[in-house]
């Protein structure tokens, strides 16, 4: 079988070729091609992959090409994961922002809005060639806003799609480690929306622990994703929150953290991602392609380890050298992706977060709306379990969340200012017309209008 990797020239690419490594015999995979806008970056990330291939003295195919209907063609399942606009796009949407007061971020703050009005109609062109050459391939969409686009993809009617985030399955990779089981003896059963979600369920080997873990500060402590929040918080919700709900419940610390930083994640990235690829394009990668996977990996290990340090205002961890750097096993959206084609070929299947349609599974909902729950993927499909009762505090920031992202792909389906205008008033990191109209006006002036922004 065929993976097509549409934005392949993106820095994961090179994670995602080596957790497939250890699994692409078992899951039938053969080859897999990657495509990007980005020629130069591309050719430095496809000798990244193929040197990653070689000193495992495996077989697996992984080659680059110009066109994207050669990637597509044939393809069994492709993956999306675009940052239209480059690094330089998104440190414009989160410091457009934050110079109004408003946490850019950019999938759960303002930010996430502008990079979908540029992202959404590349998407929906990248999926009418897949409509045509490779009409039966399951589309996994990483790109972000995760949740809004696959929403918008949904909502036009390619209906194998599926959106993949990698902080659930993080989430309780952690989880296991610190309660000393494997993650098959321990379910965690996740609702909401993309980076708007809790776990309301931990069972280890069968038995329910969410009540004690939501009691046991050390714990709480021990997780990061966890002790970011206030415990008493946690267990007056009496759920476990996915990690970006920081930015709601406590969103003046966020903002007040971002602004002492002096710096955005996005311009962290960006200077990140350019000192690499300075690096990496003075050197001859061919002469020495460990040195040069060295110096990639030691700066995504400073790319991770920025990883909501700014907005928390938690430690970094201490950096390891040059040279001594291991390539991460696929964890991230890599292994999402690799579990869900695993259960698709299994009767038994296996319970995985992914971001699918609703499907009855949180009431209240329409049937089409997209959330990010726990689901079981197997040869009979992909069933969201049921979520019979939502409490109404979680509920009504679901729902908000949701009309905000159907306004969005309104106002990008239609090009209107006002719906756009209408879509950041309800968000409730921005919540005000007169500051809904300013960013539009700002990322209106940075892009010049809306057409362009696309």
């Amino acid at each position: 079988m065929k993976i097509a990797v549409i934005g392949g020239a993106g820095v994961r690419t090179v994670i995602f070729i080596n957790g497939l490594l250890k699994r692409y015999k078992n899951l039938n995979i053969d080859e897999v091609v990657l495509y990007d806008i980005q020629k130069e970056k591309q050719k430095i990330i496809e000798k990244l992959c193929k040197h990653v291939v070689n000193r495992e003295q495996k077989d697996l195919k992984v080659w680059a090409v110009s066109d994207p209907v050669d990637a597509i063609k044939g393809a069994d399942f492709i993956v999306t994961t675009l940052r239209v606009g480059g690094d330089s796009s998104r440190a414009i949407d989160e410091t457009v922002a934050l110079d109004l007061g408003v946490i850019g971020q950019e999938t759960t703050g303002a930010g996430g809005f502008s990079m979908a009005l540029r992202t959404i109609p590349v998407l929906l062109n990248y999926c009418e060639m897949i409509k045509r050459h490779a009409p039966e391939a399951w589309i996994f969409n990483f790109t972000n806003p995760s949740g809004l686009v696959t929403q918008a993809l949904c909502n036009a009617g390619y209906s194998r799609i599926i959106g993949i985030c990698d902080a659930p399955s993080s989430t309780k990779f952690r989880m296991a480690k610190a309660l000393g089981v494997t993650e098959d003896e321990l379910y965690v059963e996740f609702f909401g929306l993309n980076h708007l979600s809790w776990i309301r369920s931990v069972k280890k080997k069968g038995e329910e622990i969410l009540p004690k873990l939501l009691a046991d500060d050390g714990f709480l402590k021990h997780i990061q994703e966890f002790s970011i929040f206030d415990p008493a918080l946690l267990r007056s919700i009496g759920f476990l929150p996915n990690e970006y709900l920081y930015y709601y419940y406590h969103r003046e610390k966020a903002l007040e953290n971002i602004k002492k930083s002096g710096a955005t994640r996005g311009k962290t990235i960006e200077a990140v991602n350019i000192r690499m690829m300075e690096e990496l394009q003075a050197m001859d990668m061919d002469a020495d392609p460990e040195g040069a996977l060295q110096i990639f990996l030691y700066y995504m290990q400073l790319r991770e380890n920025s990883y909501m340090s700014i907005e928390t205002g938690l430690e970094k961890r201490p950096l390891i050298e040059k040279g001594q750097l291991e390539v991460p096993e696929g964890m991230g959206y890599a292994g999402v992706m690799l579990d869900c084609i695993e259960g698709m070929q299994r009767e038994e299947g296996k319970y995985l977060v992914l971001s699918v349609e609703n499907n009855g599974s949180i009431p209240g909902l329409d049937d089409q709306d997209v959330i990010e729950t726990t689901c079981l993927v197997s040869k009979n499909g992909i069933c969201p379990v049921k979520i019979e009762e939502v409490p109404e505090d979680c509920y009504l920031l679901i729902r908000l969340i949701k009309m905000y992202e159907k306004l969005t792909i309104e106002a990008v389906k239609t090009q209107s200012r006002e719906t756009a205008i209408r879509a950041l008033t309800l968000h409730p990191l921005v919540n005000s017309y007169s500051l809904a109209k300013q960013l539009v006006d700002k990322y209106d002036e940075a892009y010049g209008g809306m057409k362009n922004a696309i």
